[in-house]
């Protein structure tokens, strides 16, 4: 005999989702648990299984509708069976989807509602923690998973270690009780929202909540193969991955990709439906889209010799094709190969894209702080005399300068509007300070360095330096600069050119001071300058702009009272 069934959705994670994909037509024969619809989510793709074998008799959905849990999406007709409504229920039990279809249809049998139950019955709570506000707009990678299904922790137990261009942080946990599922992996590349692990709070099990949530655990497994992590990805599309020479583009002018391939495809400008697919079901990978970019950067290079020329994919991937021919150094002689430390790894891309991307100007300057030098040093024999432990640093001179300087020309004190039409003018002035740790160099920020005084900033500057060093430093540490200043003072040279670090616009360089002989008109007197460097971005900054700016700094040092006042 057969019999009727219908489709029905199970928890999908959410209120509404939306369907991308139909993957069978009325009147084909389906398995158990064979995916009938695709639906995307802001986290994930996944299948919405059939809860029975049979021939698919009619489908009430397409492709854009939106669903949420309980809706009916068809209808299957089984067959072999001579009571398939009870007797189905059964075996998809104990596969992952099927308590929801038969709570749905069957509410009363013995078998499958007390499946469903604990979910509001228990005094237990699926809980899902997610990335907090990591204060980047990007994603950020993984370097290590904390805890493992099973792990009994507490509130504020740290569950993923991330680390950004800036410093490494532990992503806590807002509950305590026992994780269910883990869904995040070393590698991975996750963005605020991204879930991270289910909780089961103390108080008892949640077992239906737990097996509804399988078909969503279910679908991680299959989607983590295509989520390359960016740092090897570049090597892998161009090794492995096949790069057709002219892709061929989905016979329904659709492309089915996962949020976070859209996303890439986003950022690099290509349209979906050009890339070829290999994955699954034809459906599109991260290395689909890397391989079609590699592509078509090639094209305009081979023509015109321009690795970008004509294309709408951005100029952060000319670093991943425009490679030094290898060499092997060892035939020349002994070499040592040491591997880059992580803050190395992760700013060399943002420094080669601010490089590549920003065009700068570097203006030299010089500036007399013979009267300044002579005022701190007065004041930090007075400070170690009354034992305060306070030392003021020539830096805190400088980052006043150049707040002053800011005040008058607050063009330096901006960002370029991502659509590059319009100026975004801070009305704060928040400086950032290039230190040297063991890692690496990161650039912990000051705020408000013009509201404050000299002994004020030069503690906390004191305090900043100790924690970046000792590796301490925090997301919110290294977050709203206007401007940055990096110093070599303490090592010496005459001049160097600073990378601007985007979305500022200008960083001022500062090298080692001298006793040079300078002219009073009468004669030479012997005076301490200062060298500077100030590097900006030509597109929001004029050059005689920048040499007024260079020059006002340059004042603010020669003149202590430009100042204090």
């Amino acid at each position: 005999m057969s019999d009727i069934q219908k489709i029905l959705v199970p928890d999908v994670g959410g209120e509404e989702v939306e369907i991308i994909e139909i993957c069978f037509a009325v009147g084909d024969t389906l398995e158990a648990e064979d995916g009938v619809i695709t639906v995307e989510t802001d986290k994930a793709s996944m299948d919405i299984p059939a809860p029975f074998a049979g021939e698919l008799t009619s489908l009430s959905v397409k492709v854009g509708d939106k669903i949420k849990e309980g809706d009916v999406i068809g209808e299957i007709k089984t067959s072999g069976s001579t009571a398939p409504d009870k007797e189905a229920p059964a075996e998809p039990e104990e596969k992952e989807s099927a308590p929801e279809v038969a709570t749905k249809d069957e509410p009363n049998k013995a078998e499958s509602a007390p499946a469903a139950e604990p979910e509001t019955k228990g005094s237990s709570e699926l809980i899902e923690v997610a990335v907090p506000d990591i204060g980047e707009d990007g994603e950020v990678d993984v370097i290590d998973v904390l805890v493992s299904v099973g792990d009994v922790i507490e509130q504020e137990d740290g569950l993923i270690t991330l680390e950004t261009d800036k410093a490494t942080m532990d992503v806590p946990s807002t509950h305590a009780g026992t994780v269910k599922e883990v869904y995040i992996s070393t590698g991975d590349k996750v963005k605020q929202g991204t879930l991270v692990i289910k909780l089961e709070t103390a108080g008892g099990k949640a077992a239906a909540k737990s097996a509804e949530a399988a078909p969503t655990a279910a679908e991680k497994p299959q989607e983590k193969p295509q989520e390359i992590p960016e740092k090897v990805a570049p090597a892998v599309a161009e090794k492995t991955a096949p790069v057709p020479e002219t892709p061929t583009p989905p016979s329904d002018g659709k492309a089915h990709a996962s949020p976070s391939v859209r996303r890439v495809a986003r950022e690099f400008g290509v349209d979906l439906s050009l890339v070829a697919a290999t994955g699954p079901k034809k459906r599109v990978l991260k290395v689909d889209v890397q391989a079609y970019v590699k592509t078509e950067l090639a094209k305009p290079r081979s023509a015109s010799g321009n690795a970008v020329g004509g294309n709408a994919i951005s100029a952060d991937n000319v670093l991943h094709i425009a490679n030094v021919k290898p060499v092997d150094h060892a035939k020349f002689g002994e070499v040592e190969v040491l591997p880059l430390t992580r803050i190395q790894k992760i700013s060399g891309p943002f420094l080669h894209r601010n490089w590549a991307t920003i065009p700068h100007i570097t203006q030299f300057d010089e500036a007399d702080i013979t009267d300044i030098e002579t005022f701190r040093k007065e004041q930090n024999a007075y400070h170690a005399k009354t034992k305060s432990g306070l030392k003021i640093t020539p830096l805190v001179f400088v980052m006043k300068a150049v707040a002053k300087a800011l005040e008058k020309y607050p063009a330096f004190n901006s960002s370029l509007s991502d659509d590059g039409e319009s100026l975004i003018i801070k009305k704060f002035i928040n400086i950032g300070i290039a230190v040297e740790t063991p890692n690496g160099l990161v650039v912990p920020v000051i705020k408000d360095v013009n509201k404050k005084g000299i002994e004020q900033l030069s503690k906390e500057l004191i305090e900043t330096s100790a924690k970046a060093r000792e590796g301490k430093l925090k997301a919110t540490d290294m977050q709203g600069g206007t401007f940055t200043i990096s110093s070599l003072g303490g090592i010496g040279g005459t001049a160097f050119t600073p990378i601007v670090n985007a979305p500022e616009v200008a960083i001022l360089g500062v090298s080692k001071s001298e006793m040079k002989p300078k002219w009073n008109g009468v004669e030479f007197i012997p005076r301490l300058m200062v060298p500077l460097s100030l590097s900006y971005d030509h597109r929001v900054i004029d050059g005689a702009v920048g040499a007024r700016f260079s020059t006002e700094v340059a004042a603010n040092l020669t003149d202590l009272r430009r100042i204090i006042l």
